[in-house]
């Protein structure tokens, strides 16, 4: 059977800015500056960065001591999710729908008496019994064995929506995982960058426009940080949700985010179409339209009804046996209009098919594209984009050693390596989201409950 990819692509995240800002709060604080009693006062040192960087993940991995793999929480959803829970009920009942079309008509017990006086009255005890003709009872047990591939066709499509919903929201705490701890670094260098700058113009050396540049920069980091960690909150919650767990449940999301699937080929994408829960669905619905319209068609064949009974006649004196036979005659109601109505209802279910198999398939290649789009773009910004920035602003700092350029070049050089950055976690995020859409529309990997935790590689599958 076909896959849908040849393997992980793993993106290295750029970590190189770090320091780089660890460079410009020295630089800030005890560079190459004349050295003076207030500049050697503003030192900073190393020990001291190193505690500021780890401060803030050491405290959230105290408020989040659980940690969640992408296995664990597929697990979870299997066994708890409402949805896919109603779904399995829903296919379950079509059961009882088997049982009860294999069932036959019942027999009647009839009951007659001719005249009222003892002496001249007779009565009849029968049993009437309908036999069915034509197939019917065959055709219903096909609609019913229909409507249960078409209930378990549903379930199918529940799990792999509910599978994407998993993945989405597994991806998105890791990638917000990944922003609080980027937010949290920049903002311990903002803080030292802030206190060497408030330090060097108590000391005359720059003018107080550093210090208010320094300021805002670390505002806006605080900022940061404090959205990132509100939206972490969110997307446990999320995730926690489709099992109806709480956000302390699932801790900390562990996966890496920086590896991505390759795109499936083309061939790859047809060959798994017509195996795609949408069209297991539209198919098994189409063939539940069949057997109705079988169903319908033989109900064209009236049903005889037989009789066997006892007489007893008291003017004769004895007990007669009573046979009799009766069927319907077809002069008014031939069951045409329900034969017109179940053909049609045969040609909807085979363009429906159509219909689907189109929209399917334009969906899918739609999601390929994006996932190709996201590959290129995370290739841009890794072998050229991030490097450029990074250099831009390595140059900038040095600059800034130099007397050069001011802090203000700095931040326009920082700013433009962090929006790269960012674009990086964002492809990546897109890049997962895009492989999952595929992984819904195709039906395919359904995660092993077995399988180890990892987010998009390492784990296995099961169709």
């Amino acid at each position: 059977m076909a896959t849908l990819s040849r393997g992980p692509v793993r993106a290295r995240p750029y970590c190189k800015s770090y320091p780089s800002l660890f460079g410009l709060a020295m630089a800030i604080a005890c560079g190459s500056f004349p050295a003076t009693a207030a500049t050697d006062s503003s030192s900073i040192s190393t020990s001291s960065v190193a505690e500021s960087l780890t401060a803030q993940p050491a405290h959230r991995e105290r408020e989040w001591q659980n940690t969640m793999t992408l296995a664990v929480a597929w697990d979870k959803a299997l066994a708890a999710n409402p949805g896919l829970q109603a779904a399995r009920y829903g296919a379950a009942a079509t059961e009882g729908a088997i049982v009860q079309s294999k069932a036959r008509p019942n027999p009647e017990l009839a009951f007659t008496q001719e005249d009222t006086r003892s002496d001249t009255r007779s009565s009849t005890f029968q049993i009437n019994q309908l036999i069915e003709l034509g197939g019917k009872r065959e055709a219903r047990m096909r609609m019913a064995e229909g409507e249960k591939a078409a209930a378990q066709a549903s379930v199918f499509e529940t799990q792999a929506a509910l599978r994407y919903q998993l993945v989405t929201y597994f991806n998105e705490l890791l990638l917000l995982q990944q922003r609080v701890q980027f937010a949290s670094k920049t903002h311990a260098l903002t803080v030292l960058a802030t206190d060497a700058a408030e330090k060097r113009v108590q000391a005359g050396k720059v003018p107080p426009l550093e210090a208010s540049r320094a300021q805002v920069a670390q505002a806006n980091a605080a900022l940061e940080l404090q959205q990132a960690e509100s939206l972490i909150v969110v997307a446990q919650q999320n995730l926690a949700s489709l099992w109806g767990g709480s956000a302390a449940e699932v801790g900390v999301a562990s996966g890496d985010f920086y590896v991505t699937e390759e795109a499936p080929t083309a061939d790859q994408l047809e060959s798994l179409l017509e195996e795609a829960p949408a069209m297991l669905l539209a198919r098994q619905t189409l063939e539940q339209s069949r057997a109705a319209s079988e169903l319908e068609r033989a109900r064209r064949v009236q049903d005889p009804t037989v009789s066997v009974g006892v007489k007893r006649a008291r003017e004769v004196g004895r007990n007669q046996v009573v046979l009799g036979v009766s069927i319907p005659l077809p002069l008014f109601d031939r069951n045409a209009g329900n034969q017109l109505q179940a053909l049609r209802k045969v040609d909807q279910a085979e363009q429906k098919l159509q219909e689907q198999r189109l929209q399917l398939q334009a969906q899918v290649f739609s999601a390929r594209q994006q996932l190709l789009s996201s590959h290129r773009q995370l290739g841009l910004l890794k072998s050229q984009i991030i490097p450029t920035a990074q250099s831009a602003y390595d140059v900038a700092v040095r600059g800034f050693t130099l007397g050069k350029f001011n802090f203000l070049d700095v931040l326009d050089a920082q700013r433009t390596l962090f929006e790269s950055q960012r674009q990086l976690l964002d492809q990546l995020m897109a890049s997962h989201k895009a492989h999952a859409e595929i992984n819904r529309l195709l039906g395919t990997p359904v995660m092993s409950t077995s399988s180890a935790g990892n987010a998009n590689t390492g784990t296995e599958y099961v169709r």
